[in-house]
């Protein structure tokens, strides 16, 4: 197997025995990493004198014989939405293009500890504020699976990485969809935890935060690996207090499968694809009605004053450097009144409720991850999105393309998107998984299950395996 098929489990386990360098892997990374830079563009930061120095470290450990963290010397990368110490943080805008943070995020320092080697950040759209991933830093990202379609986002550099095997793991973020978003249009799996599971501590409204950080991979085991080490309490975070970490473990799985949720349009053969793989969960799958629809507004207000009330005076000041699309939305929020954001909050209490009572009638809720695959790249996300292609089918893109995603933002609920399969063109499809607060480990079991194993790997795009064949074998 080339290294860049690896899994972060398989790789720190050859490290641990000695039978791969760590040095190696990362070269064999950040080679992938050069290869790609034109096609992908998955990167805007790489490292590469630090994380080799970081390796040569971690080799050193294995051949003294010294305690190693699980992932001792495997390659990572970080959304570029993430702070992380001594490596550029543009957030994806000209205007932070040169800021070096002075310290990292709790997870990115939790994975530090456990021996991991930081080598990169992965592309955003500005402030991740679209479902796709481009932006005045970094360009355009394109997806391995097809590289005239988005990776989505607005992780999306980060799981075109993790598809085309550049690290085995990638931290994300996830505001609305953002890891679960892009995880299925690469077709790999990404998970958004609990609320206050994995800390949180630069989120910019701490008791108001609907933003996650959480691991994009290519095996449910790596997942649950990454969740492992960057999980637990930190008194920065409000949300992250020591709370029992896992929920109950069911005897009969209660699976509700939901192919719409106040949507419409859905693609036939994410349907199809969707609905098989639900099928196939060990317990009792029944039907479930589920209507998010009226939620979408909320949110839209929650986001966009959010925005226009952490960056509208510098907008006013310098919006030229800005991406026109974030310029729209700022605005959006600025026309936005407190009345309308003390609404949309109460609304988001009453989602909870809703929600919370949904889980009392089934462990896992079932859905497609989003309705359609990824769509070409360059979309203007504030235009009517399209699903099959027909006249007329279009709508606003949240409601219409991820209505599945942003309810879980809003009320802390965990989720994870799977892959399940491809279309006829070869697109992934995902599927997404969501559960009461802390079954996140539930969620990563049924999702093994759902690929064939914690171990099996997600497909490896035909992009990816043109890497593997370059360099050593």
């Amino acid at each position: 197997m080339h290294p860049l098929q690896l899994s972060a489990t398989d790789a720190a386990a050859l490290i641990r025995a000695r039978r791969l360098s760590p040095v190696d892997l990362l070269d064999e990374v950040l080679a992938g990493v050069e290869r790609t830079r034109s096609t992908l563009n998955a990167f805007v930061s790489v490292d590469v004198d630090v994380a080799r120095a970081a390796a040569r470290r971690a080799e050193a450990s294995v051949m003294s014989g010294d305690p190693l963290g699980p992932l001792h010397g495997v390659p990572f990368s970080v959304k570029d939405l993430t702070l992380t110490r001594g490596l550029r943080t543009t957030m994806g805008s000209a205007v932070f293009a040169d800021f070096v943070p002075d310290e990292d995020a709790v997870p990115v320092a939790r994975l530090r500890a456990a021996g991991a080697v930081l080598f990169g950040k992965t592309t955003t759209p500005e402030f991740g504020h679209k479902p796709f991933t481009d932006s005045p830093v970094s360009g355009t990202t394109r997806n391995p699976w097809d590289l005239s379609r988005t990776p989505g986002g607005s992780s999306g550099g980060a799981a075109a990485a993790v598809a085309a095997g550049l690290g085995p793991v990638a931290l994300g973020t996830d505001g609305g969809g953002s890891i679960r978003i892009p995880a299925a249009c690469c077709g790999v799996l990404g998970l958004k935890p609990t609320l206050g599971r994995v800390p949180h501590i630069h989120a910019a409204d701490a008791f108001g935060n609907n933003s996650y950080i959480g691991p994009i991979t290519r095996t449910a085991a790596d997942a649950r690996l990454v969740l492992d080490v960057i999980e637990g309490p930190d008194p920065r975070d409000p949300y992250a207090t020591a709370l029992p970490l896992d929920s109950p473990a069911p005897g009969v799985l209660r699976v509700g499968w939901a192919a719409r949720v106040g949507n419409k349009l859905l693609d036939s053969e994410v349907e199809a694809l969707t609905e098989a793989a639900a099928n196939r969960i060990a317990g009792n799958v029944q039907p479930v009605e589920v209507d998010f629809a009226g939620d979408e507004e909320q949110f839209l207000v929650l986001l966009q004053s959010s925005l226009a009330g952490r960056f509208g005076a510098r907008l006013a000041r310098e919006r030229h450097r800005f991406d026109p699309s974030f310029v729209e939305t700022v605005e959006r929020g600025q026309r936005r009144t407190a009345a309308e954001v003390l609404a949309a909050t109460q609304a988001r209490s009453v989602l909870f409720r809703r929600v919370v009572a949904l889980f009392e009638r089934i462990d896992v809720l079932v859905t497609p991850t989003i309705s359609a695959p990824a769509p070409i790249a360059g979309l203007d996300s504030f235009a009517p999105f399209a699903v099959g292609g027909g006249v007329g089918e279009a709508g606003r893109i949240r409601a219409t393309w991820y209505p599945y995603t942003f309810p879980f933002n809003l009320t802390g609920h965990p989720a994870v998107s799977v892959p399940c399969g491809r279309t006829a063109a070869g697109l992934p499809v995902g599927l997404q998984l969501a559960g009461r607060w802390h079954s996140d480990r539930l969620l990563l079991a049924v999702a093994a299950s759902v690929m064939g194993g914690e171990h099996k790997p997600a497909e490896w795009p035909p992009h990816a395996a043109s890497l593997a064949r370059s360099g050593r074998q």
